[in-house]
């Protein structure tokens, strides 16, 4: 089972597990790159929990997932039309200010990253901002059904030097917002394009 398909089979899940997360201060973070208003990419987006928080922060908001069941939760949940597609597949040419990529890219295997990359540095105007996260840590491989990259501030800061399309404004780790998950720490980064 590829994580799609996991996320098709379990979105109801999912979402139940993630809506109500409070991601305030990394969206805090985030956000004081952009200018309000900003376009923004929601990539691979889940519910719809923070597209609903751009959203209602008067931000210009396109939710994406390549999962069509969580694509329909994340509609119902936001009340906005969400794009049902996979990294691989977009092809936007500088259209956002913004790519929120909140715990979505985790599943890349990290041979595929550069080529993910160079569409997301594609899709972000001149001088766009990208937010990413992973787990922490150097392991990658199954955890059960799905497929998982880590990576440590060490590890995300060079893959981003040798993409040779973003800088690194900062690194930064924190604890997992979900309960029962306080073991889990993720490390987040925010890069802007060249």
């Amino acid at each position: 089972m590829d994580s799609i398909d996991y996320y098709n089979k379990y979105a109801a899940k999912v979402f139940e597990e993630t809506v109500d997360q409070d991601m305030g201060k990394v969206i805090k973070k985030f956000l004081e790159q952009l200018e309000e208003g900003d376009t923004i990419l929601d990539l691979g987006c889940g519910s719809g929990r923070d597209s609903l928080t751009f959203y209602e922060l008067g931000y210009d908001v396109t939710p994406m997932d390549a999962a069509e069941e969580m694509c329909k939760l994340a509609e119902i949940h936001t009340g906005l039309e969400v794009l049902c597609l996979s990294f691989e597949d977009m092809e936007f040419d500088k259209v956002f200010d913004g790519i929120w990529a909140c715990a979505s890219l985790i599943h890349v295997p990290k041979v595929e990253m550069p080529d993910i990359l160079k569409k997301i540095a594609r899709a972000l105007n001149d001088k766009g901002i990208l937010y990413m996260s992973f787990k922490l840590g150097d392991f990658e491989g199954f955890r059960g059904e799905r497929y998982f990259s880590d990576y440590t501030e060490d590890s995300i800061r060079e893959m981003m030097a040798e993409s040779g399309r973003f800088d690194v404004i900062s690194t930064w780790v924190t604890t997992d917002v979900r309960s029962g998950h306080s073991d889990t720490k993720w490390v987040n980064v925010l890069g802007r394009k060249r």
